[in-house]
């Protein structure tokens, strides 16, 4: 189910031309109702239900259905953003509450590298990335002419 927004908690990021739910929907999908300065999910069909506006919403006033994976259907999960972690709470159709925390990233925006942990790989070989040849040396594949 895609995003949607919770009039009466959104307080339209208090008044900017931009939401932060405007500023980080990878679809651009997020806009603000000129007339009641809330914000709104303007083509909820394309949503991705990445979560990210859930999780960047100061007034927790936007929800997404959660995957069935970890929330089962009647459930509600509410994400709170701190500044290492994200604590998900998730309430279940009895009323049981469990919270989940997962860290975030902390690197500057730009500053990523994903292939500083690869140096001295074998990029050609058919390991993945993360695992190791135990002293077997897998044979690479042979050009055939």
């Amino acid at each position: 189910m895609p995003s949607f927004v919770i009039t009466e908690k959104c307080d339209g990021c208090k008044g900017g031309d931009k939401t932060a739910c405007m500023y980080i929907c990878p679809n651009d999908l997020m806009v603000l109702e000129p007339n009641t300065m809330k914000a709104y999910n303007q083509e909820p069909d394309q949503c991705w239900e990445c979560f990210s506006c859930v999780k960047i919403c100061p007034t927790q006033a936007i929800e997404v259905r959660g995957y069935s994976d970890f929330v089962p259907l009647g459930s509600s999960i509410y994400p709170m953003l701190g500044t290492e972690d994200v604590m998900w709470t998730c309430k279940f159709r009895n009323g049981q509450v469990k919270r989940f925390k997962f860290p975030i990233r902390t690197t500057p925006e730009g500053d990523a590298n994903a292939y500083e942990d690869l140096k001295g790989k074998d990029l050609e070989s058919d390991l993945l990335a993360t695992e190791e040849a135990d002293g077997y040396q897998v044979p690479k594949p042979q050009a055939t002419v």
